[in-house]
């Protein structure tokens, strides 16, 4: 089972390469962030005559997040719980029900956070403390649990090619860094770099100064598996090339892939 997260900055804009990269890669569900459309003009048509259920939180102009999947989509649930009266769309979540699993699967498009200090930076870390609470109750769900998209974080220093081009910006500050720190520590597993520990691997590139060309990105989109998650995963993998094709999003889609068996039927079956 191939799962994707991928920020299209636009899905008016991007629909052309979104559909590209879907006919090349093939994924069982993808996850979606920045939108940007409100939920009634979102093109679900055109996805499910591809073969995937969709479920939209959405937004005009901007934010807003998807779920698309070649499976049934169930106890959809839209918004990060903590505060009614956010009303930006960054979060949804679903379970993912097959033959022997079922998944909890969550797409979030976090705050960005600048300018620093200011309000925006406020509201970043409030809504990561949101979530650190929500994935903390999602574990006591009896199920694997993935929580993926854009985090607007740079975990390492290794997760950028020009650290101290970030130093005082929101995407790397120590408290940004600690905030996605606290939800690995509740057991989730970044799930690439239990993988992948290379340098060089960046999923957003800014459009300005020649970022692409020079490499000079940033790691910002992972998938955190729970542990019963975790044990499923069989790889991972960041594509790339699709950031140099023709009207990219700064982001690029990054993926895992999943046995669709139990751990427990795995063990059985190696026994």
């Amino acid at each position: 089972m191939k799962i994707a997260t991928f920020n299209i900055n636009g899905i008016k804009a991007r629909i052309n390469a979104l559909t590209e990269w879907i006919d090349q890669s093939n994924p069982d569900v993808i996850l979606l962030q920045e939108i940007k459309s409100r939920d009634e003009v979102f093109p679900k048509e055109h996805f499910e005559d591809k073969g995937y259920n969709v479920q939209t939180h959405g937004q005009k102009g901007f934010n807003g997040v998807a779920i698309l999947s070649k499976y049934p989509l169930e106890d959809v649930t839209r918004g990060l719980p903590g505060d009614d009266s956010d009303e930006q769309s960054r979060w949804i979540e679903a379970t993912i029900s097959l033959q022997d699993v079922s998944l909890r699967v969550c797409s979030l498009y976090a705050p960005n956070g600048n300018p620093t200090p200011g309000p925006k930076y406020d509201y970043k870390l409030q809504w990561m403390e949101r979530m650190l609470h929500h994935a903390e109750n999602l574990l006591t769900y009896e199920m694997p649990i993935i929580i993926a998209g854009d985090y607007n974080i740079i975990p390492q220093e290794i997760d950028a090619a020009t650290p101290t081009q970030w130093t005082d910006d929101a995407l790397f500050l120590l408290e940004s860094r600690t905030a996605f720190r606290k939800i690995l520590n509740l057991g989730y597993t970044d799930s690439y770099r239990l993988l992948d520990k290379s340098h060089s691997k960046y999923t957003f590139w800014d459009y300005q100064a020649g970022s692409w060309n020079k490499n000079n990105g940033i790691r910002i989109d992972h998938f955190l598996l729970s542990p019963k998650c975790t044990d499923l995963l069989l790889d991972t993998g960041i594509d790339s090339e699709i950031r140099g094709h023709e009207r990219p999003s700064d982001h690029v889609p990054i993926w895992i892939k999943l046995s669709e068996k139990n751990t427990l039927e795995m063990k059985k079956l190696s026994t």
